[in-house]
């Protein structure tokens, strides 16, 4: 603990500190357990495996926070940084998961992760080929890919008998309503918590109709022991792989800017090493979350917002928030309440959600970019163009050799590699190594 951090901590009391970490908790939560939720239903798991995802996840949210809040050896870059599941690697991981199987996500996971330890002193160099119109565009390609599923589980999920019932359709979008009318009517926190809010009261409605069953949660234990390759020992493909490098790299990339906003935050001046470190810690997060069956980890710029919101801006309330996370994720009957969460409410909450990926791709684009440039415009056409078609028509490809699928077939993948190429073309190396606090400025006003 810094200094300052102790003199802070000295000066307040622990139920208040412990009151913010909570608060951190709060303001991360939707996020958390709506990605093993959809994930999870996308790939057919069942309850029981759905309530360890979560509960594995929140637990790995913990970890993965004290990994960068703690510096130890070459890993954590010392902020007050909470980290969650990376909301890019859901379409990925979704599209894997079908194609070739729950276990070929995992592996993927855990090489993208030994991937960015040990490129981190490298990074930098790396990160030139990935400037904001190639994140930007990458981000909103995600964002676009993921709306369908969104209004498919909105409607009650596909092969549900009651798909697109009235009673579906009034949940779901009653939650997207509510979710608009608490960030048009409330500020700070509460708008902080206005997902997660929304999918409380969605669910409060569902009950009230008879359509949510409690007999998970009372059949699930208080308390489990987490083990390593829950869902079987991981499985490796090259495509998998290389969709999972980009995700962490993008992922990597946005973390930078977070860093760097609570660097200038903080009044703490960040070195390279210091990045090095933050990147490793993030890639050992990654891979851990490969071996427990859970998902990539980043750093989530909503808790940046909350800690200048509560202007407190010391580390040992974010350990407090890891710490609580790791415990919630020991204890199954919590994780269980979150898969009452109907699909329609999930998905009106997820419309939200993911027109927010779309928003935050497009927001880099239109702050970062020269849009003036047609050949920018190109760019951003030809690699969103070349994504969403790909994901849309995935036999497009088919008949092609193999070692080219690698590249064609997945969206995001197909997506990304234009973008890269089109960029280099059309912008050259130069314009690649922008500097990265651009990224920064763009998080703090994010946050």
């Amino acid at each position: 603990m810094s200094t300052e951090d102790r003199v802070f901590a000295r000066h307040r009391h622990p139920a208040k500190t412990i009151s913010l970490g909570i608060q951190h908790v709060l303001a991360m939560y939707a996020g958390a357990v709506i990605v093993p939720l959809i994930v999870g239903g996308a790939l057919g798991f069942t309850t029981e495996q759905l309530t360890y995802l979560v509960a594995i996840d929140l637990l790995m949210c913990g970890v993965a926070t004290l990994l960068q809040v703690w510096k130890f050896g070459w890993f954590g870059i010392g902020l007050p940084v909470v980290l969650g599941c990376a909301f890019q690697a859901v379409m990925p991981m979704i599209a894997i998961g079908k194609e070739f199987g729950v276990s070929y996500i995992y592996g993927a996971i855990i090489v993208s992760g030994l991937f960015i330890i040990l490129l981190s002193g490298i990074f930098g160099k790396l990160i030139r080929f990935f400037p904001p119109i190639v994140t930007g565009s990458v981000v909103t390609i995600i964002g676009v890919t993921l709306i369908p599923v969104a209004f498919n589980d909105l409607a009650g999920g596909i092969g549900s008998p009651d798909f697109g019932s009235g009673e579906n359709l009034m949940l779901g979008f009653g939650v997207l309503l509510f979710i608009v009318l608490m960030n048009k009517l409330s500020t700070g926190f509460l708008r902080a918590v206005s997902i997660l809010v929304g999918l409380v009261a969605g669910t409060i409605a569902a009950i009230l109709m008879g359509k949510v069953s409690f007999a998970e949660v009372q059949d699930a234990s208080w308390f489990h022991m987490v083990k390593p390759f829950y869902f079987g020992m991981p499985e490796f493909n090259a495509t998998a792989i290389i969709t999972m490098i980009i995700v962490a790299i993008v992922s990597v990339a946005e973390s930078t800017g977070v860093f760097l906003a609570l660097g200038k935050i903080t009044e703490r001046e960040l070195t390279s090493k210091d990045l090095a470190r933050g990147y490793r810690a993030e890639g050992l997060a990654i891979m851990l979350g490969g071996i427990f069956n859970a998902f990539p980890y980043t750093t989530y710029s909503q808790n940046v917002g909350l800690l200048q919101m509560s202007r407190v801006k010391t580390r040992d309330v974010i350990v407090v928030a890891g710490i609580f996370l790791i415990l919630l994720g020991f204890v199954p009957k919590i994780a269980a309440i979150t898969t009452l969460i109907p699909k329609s409410v999930l998905g009106g909450a997820m419309v939200a959600m993911f027109g927010m990926v779309v928003s935050s791709g497009l927001r880099m684009l239109g702050s970062q970019v020269d849009l003036n440039r047609h050949e920018n415009l190109l760019i951003i056409a030809c690699s969103v163009g070349m994504g969403l078609g790909v994901t849309t028509v995935p036999t497009m490809f088919a008949r092609l050799p193999e070692m080219v699928q690698i590249l064609t077939g997945n969206g995001i993948v197909a997506g990304t590699f234009t973008a890269i190429i089109l960029n280099l073309v059309f912008n050259g190396v130069k314009e690649n190594s922008q500097d990265i606090v651009t990224s920064s400025n763009n998080s703090t006003q994010a946050a």
